[in-house]
């Protein structure tokens, strides 16, 4: 394994993952917003939410881009293709299991069975995320199949 390869290609994919998703929410495919949603479970501050935020989904796809770095191993090494089937089993569990679980880690999130309190004030995602617009499944797939797309193309072991 190449440490420097793993850096530079799991922060790269990471940053460009991070920036589809920031822009499918500006262009208006989704309401969702990751780096605030993981912030706000750190932080009641909304302002500061933002930038923890984007430092934990920075660190996460450090860590997922290991995972992704270990399974090219097992799997023969690193290609576009595999990196695409990765990014695509990777999105399918945030949508059906990662996002829609997280009102139950998450302080201030409201939940699919009790709506919002004083504290809990953020919207739950509901299953595919849809409570964030139809969209946003969408945008989710195609920023997870880059995020492998990149790191398939470009890690050199």
């Amino acid at each position: 394994m190449s440490w420097s390869s793993w850096l530079v290609t799991g922060f790269t994919s990471t940053i460009v993952l991070t920036t589809m998703l920031a822009a499918s929410q500006a262009l208006g495919l989704t309401r969702m917003n990751i780096p605030y949603m993981l912030g706000t479970m750190v932080t009641p501050d909304r302002d500061r939410a933002k930038l923890v935020g984007i430092g934990v989904h920075l660190a996460n796809g450090l860590v997922f881009s290991l995972a992704y770095v270990a399974a090219f191993a097992v799997w023969g090494g690193p290609t576009w293709w595999k990196g695409a089937v990765l990014g695509l089993l990777h999105a399918l569990f945030v949508l059906a299991v990662a996002v829609p679980a997280m009102p139950a880690m998450h302080p201030r999130m409201a939940s699919d069975l009790r709506g919002p309190t004083v504290v809990r004030q953020l919207e739950p995602p509901g299953f595919l995320a849809l409570h964030y617009g139809r969209g946003t499944p969408i945008s989710v797939v195609i920023a997870h199949l880059v995020f492998g797309i990149i790191l398939g193309g470009l890690y050199r072991s």
